[in-house]
């Protein structure tokens, strides 16, 4: 769920316009942020923890000069919380280049192996994007050694190739080159998304970008071309001229999660409009509600990314829609704090009850998806204090039963509510009186519809059906055993209380 953004200009430096479009993609990370420039001689870098505004400020005009630059916004789904995680990560050859990467590499430790053994490569961290790096820069290594040194294009693509014979798992990833250019590539299976903008230079050929979401571009003038296709890489050259090359083949199974929560309304992936999505989310969802019966006073959305879902679960029953939860805009989103005892804290900060949308009513309230089950248990709990009758509850995803791996932060079954119970021992757990799950085969409905050319979705977390290698179970035990999941462990419920998930 990382953003990352890169840009290649004729004529001008790029730091503002990283900075703009970093701002558009932050709601992908919160954690970290990162950016480097590249003035054709050297590369300008800073990175921290923090948000964009708290990371970068005026100073960094004058400091990160370059017309090529790439960012990244994180929060992390492989390695720790440290500050030296940050991305972009640096090789300093072949040529020297610059990563940054969202999604999550499944056979990390046999990669981490041969890179520090067969390869004697020194890594820094425990990011699996550093390791992602370095197989990177030994592949080109290696094309070097067959082709000569004369042509660098020639010798990026077949180290894009190689390193996508030997790293399995998700990774949409931008790349800058010293005395290349800018490289973009995205994994077989296209699971994270990646897309490509032009822009008309004065005089001087075309700009060109790359983004997580097309939101991107727009705030910067940039014209989206199209999606990078799985497998594919595409490199930007110093003089501004676009080179494309299919690395490996592939089928396209976008990660289904992107619609429910991750990606913005206004974003289209994969030629599919999230938007529209989640109007269709509604409408299938309104079918089962509908079936219920349940008396209803009210449709409530909880702030902000089930709105669509609500509005139109209310166009199609014909019950009215209420804003009974006021967000406070300036909290992020909790499903995303690095920490389960600050997701749990940072609710009550983040939402706060419009009481006369609930004393003496019945009212069912619409979230995009139910993770961890902490903030929708905390809402129900709101909605009672604030007098309701009766609150019923209705996602608009399916139950989130399994692991995600491929760059959501979902490591570990015992942090999702619905591994191992029922629908009736989670809405005891929540304290709703009802509790509706959108059918899976409806989310792939609603996605589909989009996009009918797509022939499947990853839709991992909720089938538990691992598109990529290298996801056995000890795999997911070892995800399990990571400090920083050990760390989540130790603020679940007593054992007493997990114990329908055993």
């Amino acid at each position: 769920m990382c953003g990352i953004l890169g840009i290649s200009n004729r004529n001008s430096h790029v730091f503002a316009e990283l900075y703009d479009g970093l701002l558009m993609l932050q709601h992908r990370g919160q954690d970290a942020s990162g950016m480097v420039t590249y003035n054709g001689e050297f590369f300008r870098e800073k990175k921290a923890n923090g948000l964009v505004k708290d990371v970068f400020d005026a100073a960094e005009a004058e400091t990160l000069l370059g017309k090529v630059g790439i960012g990244h916004v994180r929060y992390p789904t492989a390695g720790s919380l440290s500050a030296a995680e940050a991305q972009p990560f640096f090789v300093n050859a072949p040529y020297g280049i610059y990563l940054v990467h969202n999604g999550n590499i499944t056979n990390t430790e046999e990669q981490r192996s041969k890179v520090t053994g067969k390869y004697s490569r020194h890594l820094r961290t425990t990011s699996d994007s550093e390791i992602m790096l370095n197989v990177l820069a030994d592949k080109i290594f290696d094309a070097i050694k067959v082709n000569g040194n004369d042509d660098p294009i020639r010798n990026i693509f077949a180290g894009v190739k190689m390193m996508m014979e030997r790293i399995q798992g998700a990774y949409s990833v931008i790349t800058m080159v010293a005395g290349v250019g800018m490289l973009a590539f995205r994994d077989p299976h296209g699971i994270r998304p990646l897309s490509v903008a032009k822009r008309a230079a004065d005089g001087a050929g075309d700009d060109y970008s790359f983004a997580s979401e097309d939101v991107a571009f727009d705030i910067n003038g940039f014209k989206k071309l199209r999606d990078v296709k799985p497998g594919e890489a595409i490199l930007i050259d110093l003089e501004g001229n676009m080179h494309t090359f299919q690395a490996a083949d592939g089928e396209l199974t976008p990660c289904i999660f992107e619609y429910v929560y991750l990606a913005r309304p206004d974003t289209l992936l994969d030629g599919i409009s999230v938007y529209k999505t989640q109007i269709r989310m509604g409408e299938a969802l309104a079918n089962q509600i509908k079936e219920l019966d349940l008396d209803i006073d009210s449709i409530i959305p909880v702030p902000d990314s089930a709105r669509p879902v609500a509005l139109e679960v209310s166009n199609a029953t014909g019950i009215r829609y209420r804003e009974g939860l006021v967000k406070n805009r300036y909290v992020g989103r909790t499903f995303i704090m690095p920490g389960q005892e600050e997701r749990q804290k940072s609710v009550r900060r983040k939402l706060n009850a419009v009481t006369l949308e609930f004393k003496d009513k019945n009212v069912l309230l619409i979230d995009d998806s139910i993770v961890r089950g902490n903030t929708i248990k905390k809402i129900v709990q709101m909605c009672r204090e604030a007098g309701a009758k009766k609150v019923y509850v209705a996602s608009a995803s399916p139950p989130v039963k399994y692991p995600n791996v491929y760059g959501i932060d979902m490591p570990t079954k015992h942090e999702l509510i619905a591994n191992g119970r029922d629908i009736e021992d989670i809405r005891e757990e929540l304290g709703c009186d009802a509790l509706i799950y959108q059918k899976l085969d409806d989310l792939i409905w609603a996605a589909k519809e989009g996009n009918p050319d797509i022939k499947q979705f990853d839709c991992s977390c909720f089938d538990g059906k691992y598109i990529t290698g290298s996801v056995s179970d000890s795999y997911l035990d070892q995800l399990e055993q990571s400090s920083r999941v050990s760390a989540k462990i130790k603020d679940m419920p007593s054992p007493k209380k997990m114990a329908k998930t055993a």
